[in-house]
């Protein structure tokens, strides 16, 4: 492994650590303010990344030009429901049941790949969806517990990031990061409140995806995909030093087979040399799956 592709590893697992701290500040809001309010005031704070996201030859109306108008619609809308939807799944879940949920994101990548770009899947893809949903029913156990809200909000949170993604792999190289990253803050745009631990849930954000653009320069998005499952740990490590959660033999089981149906999914895109998402997040994590080394920024 060269000493680039080290760095790069580095920088995504420090982007995914900036992205724990973020979800763990909006869920020490512990429902104070609506998720709506959390989702709005933590893309403000988002706000902070667009200057080192521009390039030298974009221009600030950039944020909202694009090339594909109803994708772009998509994506805005998308972004603002799975930033209400996770903030609600970390208010009610303990992390580790949240991002156990969320993870499912490259599944539901693949599924919606088949539908809407017509990608061909083989038994290896499929598989690693069909572990990922039983990892699903494990952890929710229907019948045996009560569902919430939480649950629905971390399947949409998922749902609308492997949106996001469909979404930049439909538009292509061609549309500008700017302007990614533009539709999924100001998707997530509505008013709010608490502003002290909402700094700490977009600022942590904003600072997750200036790493993950960073590490996206220095390693393949094969290399930096995997890293993400590391906020598994920070989850679990959060939950127990500040929420008191606790995690079952049940729910661990289905863990491990969430997150080992997205490692297939990952090692099985690697193979096809298809972009994965480079991250999961609330205010909006996904921007990074657009950048190509080349268009990562020049100074760290």
């Amino acid at each position: 492994m060269s000493d680039q592709t080290l760095k790069g590893i580095l920088l995504a697992f420090a982007a995914f650590a900036a992205y724990a701290w973020s979800d763990a500040s909006v869920k020490l809001i512990e429902g104070q303010i609506s998720p709506i309010e959390s989702a709005f005031f933590g893309a403000v704070f988002g706000l902070v990344a667009l200057p080192l996201i521009r390039k030298r030859n974009d221009r600030w109306m950039d944020i909202v030009r694009t090339t594909n108008r109803p994708l772009w619609l998509i994506r805005f809308f998308a972004s603002g429901i799975g930033a209400v939807g996770s903030v609600t799944a970390f208010t009610h879940l303990s992390m580790a049941e949240a991002f156990a949920l969320i993870f499912l994101l490259p599944s539901f990548v693949t599924i919606m790949s088949v539908v809407f770009l017509k990608e061909q899947v083989g038994i290896k893809r499929w598989s690693a969806v069909i572990i990922g949903f039983i990892g699903v029913l494990i952890i929710l156990r229907p019948g045996f517990r009560e569902l919430g809200i939480g649950h629905l909000g971390a399947i949409l949170g998922g749902l609308s990031g492997a949106l996001s993604i469909v979404i930049f792999r439909a538009m292509g190289p061609s549309e500008k990061n700017v302007s990614l990253y533009g539709a999924g803050v100001l998707g997530c745009l509505v008013i709010g409140e608490q502003w002290l631990l909402l700094a700490g849930y977009g600022l942590f954000a904003a600072v997750g995806n200036v790493l993950v653009m960073y590490a996206a320069r220095y390693a393949p998005a094969a290399m930096i995909g995997p890293t993400q499952y590391s906020q598994m740990l920070w989850a679990i490590l959060f939950g127990y030093l500040i929420f008191g959660d606790h995690i079952d033999g049940w729910m661990l089981i289905g863990i491990a087979l969430i997150v080992g149906s997205g490692l297939l999914t990952l090692i099985r895109e690697k193979q096809r040399k298809v972009p994965m998402p480079a991250s999961i997040a609330a205010t909006d994590q996904n921007v990074a799956v657009g950048i190509t080394p080349e268009d990562a920024p020049r100074t760290l």
